[in-house]
């Protein structure tokens, strides 16, 4: 199938009126086709992944590098292209299983009527993405919007204004407008974006924005997923192997020169192996970064305003009492214009410090000594839920405890990231981090109604309780109270 060329626009600086007549285009288009079929879907999925056919996956890794300043083609397709489309692949690999009726248990009174669960698109799933994943965080919810029968809207960030205007000619040029578009513009449009009346919204971004975006769609009862990060602790027990545990834990701090959402923002780790984890992780940041301002595999941080917010997270720490090491090589010279941020860790940190009440978001990782589990687990469940947690050890038992005495979005073992990347894992925050949750199977129900249907039968035993009531009926109840 061909789609028609997508003619909607929304320039930067629009009001939310155009954007309103696109809703509701895309809403009259649910109401003709309320429920489409699985090969519909397909075709929507395949013309979603000729988005990534290589000329097309090119040109979003070169814009995504200019937004950025430097970005490597690998964290790119790693991180980005190579999760999209393993996404994509899933969905189709398990779409018809995914919208059968799920038959369900029926209570023993109501037998021979059966029970089963509907599962229904919601209508137009709005999708509002970050700058820091600019691709992947607004294609994967989109895969399971229209797996799962839905129409879509997307509003990418304004902070990677060349990814983002080619998406939406990449995105107008495979679907109509009644199907998937894409709305550009300043921050006055995304507030005005998160005010439509969705029948579902995504919002991926910070907590304080979160908090706005979900008012809004509240205005309209309109129900969200909200991704939003916060500071997601790693935990290094007594039994972690420190040279593994150090060269996983720099990869996860300094992929996209940490402005990740999942990356872990501070370390936990026994007071008496302090030292030589420090020693580790200069060690891995070094080999793996020798030189930081001309490395083309080292990222920029996205903008002036978050490099200085960085300088500033460092300088707050510094002027109170943080032990800093900056591992920039030995006679380079900081190029503020580059927005190449050096990797850093900060010991002897402490809770009035910027550094630890605000996520960071950035190349910079504070290390906390802890003397027993007990004060790692209580130090983890005194700040908000993370949206993901990080744990290194052989120590079973302290696992377990980790596992069943804190609660986080996600959890990765003895690694870093990577749980993100399992389509049959939920990708989802808890509390302050978010709520909600995609990737696959999770991704298609939580942008369905699972309608309850209760189908009598011919005969049912419902009719000996129609009135008029009398001793038989008393006895009757009787029964049904002791077998229920």
């Amino acid at each position: 199938m061909n789609a028609e060329p997508n003619r909607v626009r929304v320039d930067p600086g629009a009001s939310g009126q155009a954007m309103a007549a696109l809703l509701r285009i895309q809403q009259q288009a649910f109401r003709n086709e309320m429920n489409p079929s699985r090969a519909i879907r397909l075709d929507r999925l395949d013309r979603l992944e000729r988005l990534l056919e290589p000329e097309s996956e090119r040109e979003f890794i070169r814009l995504i590098a200019e937004d950025f300043g430097t970005r490597s083609q690998v964290e790119t397709v790693f991180a980005e292209t190579i999760l999209v489309r393993a996404g994509i692949r899933h969905a189709r690999r398990h779409l018809r299983a995914w919208m059968k009726s799920q038959r369900v248990a029926t209570a023993l009174t109501q037998r021979p009527g059966r029970s089963l669960l509907l599962r229904q698109p919601l209508g137009v799933v709005g999708i509002i993405s970050p700058w820091n994943y600019p691709l992947q965080l607004a294609l994967a919810p989109l895969i399971g919007a229209i797996a799962a029968g839905n129409r879509a809207m997307l509003k990418p960030s304004e902070l990677t204004p060349r990814f983002s205007q080619a998406l939406q000619a990449r995105i107008a040029a495979l679907f109509a407008p009644d199907e998937v578009a894409v709305v550009t513009g300043d921050a006055d449009v995304g507030k005005a974006f998160s005010e439509l009346a969705f029948d579902h919204l995504v919002f991926t971004g910070s907590t304080a924005v979160g908090r706005l975006v979900a008012q809004a769609a509240a205005k309209n009862l309109t129900p969200v997923t909200l991704e939003l990060g916060g500071k997601s602790p790693a935990i290094v027990d007594a039994s972690a192997d420190l040279s593994i545990t150090a060269e996983r834990l720099s990869f996860g701090k300094l992929l996209n020169a940490g402005q990740t959402c999942i990356a872990p923002d501070y370390v936990l780790a026994p007071r008496a192996q302090v030292p030589a984890l420090v020693e580790a992780l200069q060690s891995s940041m070094q080999r793996r970064y020798p030189s930081i301002q001309a490395n083309p595999d080292y990222t920029s941080i996205i903008s002036d305003r978050h490099y200085q917010r960085l300088r500033g997270l460092v300088t707050d720490a510094r002027e109170q009492g943080a032990r800093v090491i900056e591992l920039a090589p030995a006679g380079e010279t900081a190029d503020v214009a580059k927005r190449k941020f050096a990797p850093t860790l900060l010991l002897e940190v402490n809770s009035a410090m910027r550094v630890m009440r605000e996520e960071i978001f950035g190349p910079v990782l504070p290390i906390i000594p802890y003397d027993s589990v007990d004060a790692a687990i209580d130090y983890v469940n005194a700040h908000d839920r993370p949206l993901a947690l990080y744990w290194f050890g052989n120590d079973r038992a302290h696992r377990e405890r980790v596992l069943a005495e804190t609660i986080s979005g996600g959890v990765s073992i003895n690694e870093t990231l990577l749980h993100i990347a399992q389509e049959s894992l939920p990708f989802g925050g808890v509390g302050a981090s978010g709520n909600g949750h995609y990737h696959g199977e999770f991704g298609f129900r939580q942008f369905s109604k699972e309608k309850p249907v209760f189908i009598q039968s011919r005969w049912s035993g419902v009719r000996l309780l129609y009135p008029p009531y009398g001793p038989f009926t008393e006895r009757l109840l009787r029964l049904l109270s002791r077998i229920s």
